[in-house]
C-alpha cells in the first residue's frame, strides 16, 4: 500500500497544475494507460523510485468565498487525519492572505510532515519575496513554479525520504473491500452477511487505519471482509462531502484484493459512485458491482434491470466487463450470490495464463486481425506473454511497439476476455520491442 500525499491550500495558488505535472511525469515513466482518467482529483506518481498516492484537494472546493472557507478547513482536517504528509501551497503573487494563515494555524497542531510549497517563483526578485511566508511558522519552505516545473525536484527529493515504505499485502487471505458513498447500505450489507453467519473466526483491527477486517468463510473460501462503513464519523466533516468519500475510499481500495462497490439503486450510477470505480480501476483492483435498495424501485417492468444495467455500463466504457447485481440488503435478496460473484472475481484476479496457450490463441487472431498500418508502415506482432505481477497484465512483442494505438489494444484486451475470462478485472495490454 503506497503512502497518501494531500495538496491543501486555498483556491488558486496552483494545487491542479502541480497535480498535474506529477501525475504526467508518472504517466512517462510507465505506459500511457488507455482509456482517459475520470477522476482529475487523484493520482498516482513515482519519485526516484518510490511510490505515493497524491490527492489534489482544490477540486473539491464549490461556491462563494465564504463558503469556501469552511469547506478548506475540512478538507484540511482530513486531509490532517488520512494523508501521510500534506503539501501546503501558496501563492507568491498575493503573498500571504488570511486564509493561508487559517491553513497554517490548523497545520502548525499537526504532528505529520508538512511541505509549505510556495508557487510561482520564477525569478529572483519573487524568490526574495517568498521569505515572507517564514511568517507562517512551518519553518523552511520549497519554492518552486507549478507551470514550469522549476524547484519541485528539491521538494520531491524531501518529500520521499520521510514517506512510509510501501507495504506489501501482510495477510495471505484475499480482501474484500465494500465501498461506495455515504447511506448506499455499506454497514447493512456487512450486519446482514454477518449477522446471518455463524463461520465468524475472529474480528481483527485492519492495518488500514480505523476499519475493521472480518475474517469470513463461506462456499469454502476463507477471506477478509473489510468494513469502511464503519469508520467513525467525524462531526467537523459532513457525511455528504465528496472529498470524504474519496479520500476514505482510497484507503480501503489500495488495501483491497477486490472492490465490492455499492450504489443506492434510487441514486443511480452518480458522479461520486464513479469516482469510486475508477479509483479501483486505476489501481488494478478486481470490480463487483452491487446495485442496492432495489426493492424501492417502483413500476418495474421486465426490462428495468437490463435498462438500468446498460446505463451504467455506458457510464464505465470503456471498461464494461464488470459484473452488475441487484440486490437488497433490507430483505437479504442475493447478498450472498453478491460474495460469490467477489470470490470468483477474485480467482479472476490471479489467473494466470500459460505463455504456449496464450500465444497458440491469440497469434492466429492477430494474424486475421492484424494492426493497422501507421504512415505506410506494417506492425507484426511475434509473441506474447503473462507478466508477473498479481493481477492481468499481458506483454504483446512487435518491431514496431509505438504505431500499435488504443483501439488495437483494446481489441486485443476484448479477445483475451472473450477467451479467459476476466470478468470484473482490470487488464492491461504492453507493446514491447521484439
Amino acid at each position: 500500500m503506497s503512502a497518501i500525499v494531500a495538496i491543501v491550500g486555498r483556491p488558486n495558488v496552483g494545487k491542479s497544475t502541480f497535480f498535474n505535472r506529477l501525475i504526467q511525469r508518472r504517466e512517462a515513466i510507465v505506459d500511457a494507460i488507455s482509456g482517459v482518467t475520470r477522476d482529475r482529483h487523484y493520482g498516482k506518481s513515482d519519485w526516484n523510485g518510490k511510490e505515493f498516492s497524491l490527492i489534489d484537494t482544490g477540486g473539491y472546493v464549490l461556491g462563494s468565498d465564504d463558503i469556501f472557507e469552511k469547506e478548506i478547513d475540512k478538507q484540511v482536517e482530513l486531509a490532517i487525519d488520512e494523508a501521510d504528509a500534506i503539501i501546503f501551497m501558496v501563492d507568491v503573487e498575493s503573498g500571504v492572505t488570511g486564509m493561508d494563515e487559517d491553513v497554517a494555524k490548523l497545520l502548525r497542531r499537526v504532528d505529520k510532515p508538512v511541505f509549505l510549497a510556495i508557487n510561482k517563483v520564477d525569478n529572483p526578485q519573487r524568490a526574495a519575496d517568498a521569505v515572507e511566508f517564514y511568517s507562517l511558522g512551518l519553518g523552511e519552505y520549497y519554492t518552486l513554479s507549478s507551470i514550469n516545473g522549476s524547484g519541485t525536484g528539491e521538494l520531491l527529493d524531501a518529500l520521499v525520504k520521510i514517506l512510509p515504505e510501501t507495504v506489501a499485502e501482510e495477510s495471505e487471505l484475499p480482501r474484500f473491500a465494500v465501498v461506495g458513498r455515504p447511506n448506499a447500505g455499506k454497514s447493512s450489507f456487512i450486519n446482514a452477511l454477518i449477522g446471518e453467519e455463524r463461520y465468524i473466526v475472529t474480528d481483527i483491527a485492519g492495518t488500514t487505519r480505523d476499519s475493521i477486517d472480518t475474517k469470513f468463510n463461506r462456499f469454502g473460501f476463507e477471506f477478509n471482509l473489510v468494513d469502511t462503513a464503519g469508520i467513525r464519523r467525524k462531526a467537523k466533516v459532513k457525511e455528504d462531502l465528496e472529498f470524504y468519500s474519496v479520500m476514505r475510499s482510497v484507503r480501503a481500495i489500495e488495501h483491497c484484493d477486490v472492490c465490492i462497490l455499492l450504489l443506492d439503486a434510487t441514486r443511480g450510477f452518480d458522479g461520486q459512485v464513479q469516482n469510486i470505480f475508477w479509483l479501483a480501476q486505476r489501481n488494478h483492483k478486481g470490480i463487483v458491482i452491487l446495485v442496492n435498495k432495489w426493492d424501492l424501485i417502483e413500476d418495474k417492468e421486465t426490462n428495468t434491470i437490463k435498462k438500468y444495467t446498460e446505463k451504467i455500463k455506458e457510464s464505465m466504457q470503456p471498461f464494461t466487463d464488470v459484473p452488475i447485481l441487484f440486490i437488497s440488503v433490507l430483505t437479504k435478496q442475493r447478498i450472498y450470490k453478491a460474495i460469490e460473484t467477489a470470490v470468483e472475481v477474485y480467482q479472476n484476479r490471479s489467473k494466470k495464463v500459460v505463455t504456449r496457450k496464450l500465444n497458440d490463441i491469440m497469434l492466429p487472431i492477430i494474424e486475421h486481425n492484424s494492426p493497422p498500418a501507421y504512415k505506410g508502415k506494417y506492425v507484426k506482432i511475434k509473441f506474447c506473454t503473462q507478466l508477473p505481477t498479481p493481477y492481468p497484465q499481458f506483454a504483446f512483442f512487435c518491431n514496431l511497439p509505438q504505431y500499435v494505438r488504443d483501439p488495437y489494444k483494446r481489441f486485443l484486451e476484448n479477445k483475451l476476455r472473450e477467451h479467459f475470462d476476466f470478468n470484473g478485472v482490470p487488464v492491461s495490454i504492453f507493446m514491447r520491442k521484439k
